[in-house]
């Protein structure tokens, strides 16, 4: 199969989607048919709460298949997003059955056997898989694929960064419990929270995921070790604090970055508008920035609010956005998969 997007030829893939009725398997679908993903037969997977339904791709309905071990026979690449238990779980039985596994859970990023993979930072750890290529964390994606390019020129030592992260990056029934809370809060009603710690509509929580002893969230070390892996300087100093807002899609973050050499909002601009998968929304006097809105549903990480920090040794603050659940997930993978099978 020939790609128009790609402009490489792609042979066709039996392909199996593990988490297949969650958000960002529902995402996979739909991008797998957006793209021209070579797809030759297609296995849905889920869990035993999901037998008997079916799912739409390829123009006609498809039924969920309970996840076994037994799952992976014939299939040439998993797109996982079933949750860490269920990776470290199942992921070897797909491996031993001769596919390659593309996971979005945490399960395996900090394994150095591993590839921690971001097409637009280090493409060429792909080749490096031993049956599994791991997914990083949606909030580390869209920050390094706007860093990269000005690390590449002037080395970043320090990342100082605050997320703003939606609900959709919890899962899909934290969605529902926002809307379900926005119009309790509306109809002046007592909101109970359910999953989440505390109320979300109209409310953020300063907190994703558990603490650690240090004070600080898995979700925040996540953003730490991460960056250093994928970026691959583990010199690189970061400090993060990651908090969940009533948004239900994209994720923003207030990054601000300490370089080797001096480096201006004018040379950053020019870097950024030439990066792959950026675009630079930057026009403040005409109020004009990203926005959760502005990058739901796109595959771009948009950046903006770029200029210098004069409280530090060249420094730049910047204002990143992205759609947790399409490059912060769905996308980056299948990106991954297109360029496993040039």
């Amino acid at each position: 199969m020939y790609s128009e997007r790609t402009g490489v030829k792609m042979k066709k893939c039996n392909v199996a989607v593990m988490g297949a009725t969650g958000a960002v398997g529902a995402c996979f679908l739909r991008i797998l048919e957006e793209r021209k993903f070579p797809v030759k037969n297609i296995r849905l997977l889920a869990s035993e709460r999901s037998k008997g339904k079916k799912l739409k791709f390829g123009g006609r309905m498809r039924p969920v298949e309970v996840l076994t071990k037994d799952s992976f026979a014939g299939i040439d690449i998993v797109l996982a997003s079933a949750g860490a238990s269920r990776s470290l779980e199942f992921l070897p039985y797909a491996v031993k059955a001769g596919a390659v596994c593309i996971d979005n859970s945490s399960a395996f990023r900090m394994d150095k056997e591993i590839p921690l993979v971001v097409p637009e930072v280090n493409p060429e750890k792909i080749k490096e898989h031993k049956g599994i290529i791991a997914n990083p964390n949606c909030s580390t994606i869209q920050m390094v694929v706007a860093l990269w390019p000005i690390h590449k020129a002037a080395r970043v030592k320090r990342i100082v960064v605050t997320t703003f992260q939606s609900v959709s990056g919890a899962g899909q029934s934290k969605i529902t419990e926002l809307w379900e809370q926005s119009k309790a809060f509306l109809a002046k009603k007592k909101i109970t929270p359910i999953e989440l710690p505390h109320q979300i509509a109209f409310n953020i929580i300063p907190q994703i995921d558990v603490f650690n002893d240090n004070g600080y969230t898995k979700e925040e070390l996540k953003m730490v070790n991460e960056t250093r892996k994928i970026m691959g300087d583990d010199s690189i100093r970061v400090n993060a604090t990651c908090v969940r807002v009533p948004v239900f899609y994209a994720h923003s973050e207030s990054v601000n970055i300490e370089t080797d050499r001096p480096i201006g909002p004018d040379e950053a601009r020019k870097i950024l508008n030439k990066a792959p998968g950026v675009t630079v929304i930057d026009d403040p006097e005409n109020r004009s920035y990203p926005m959760p809105i502005t990058a739901e549903g796109k595959d771009d990480t948009f950046v903006g609010r770029i200029r210098k920090d004069d409280s530090v040794k060249n420094g730049l603050s910047m204002w990143v956005v992205s759609d947790n659940i399409r490059k912060g997930a769905a996308l980056n993978a299948i990106q991954i998969a297109e360029r496993l099978i040039k």
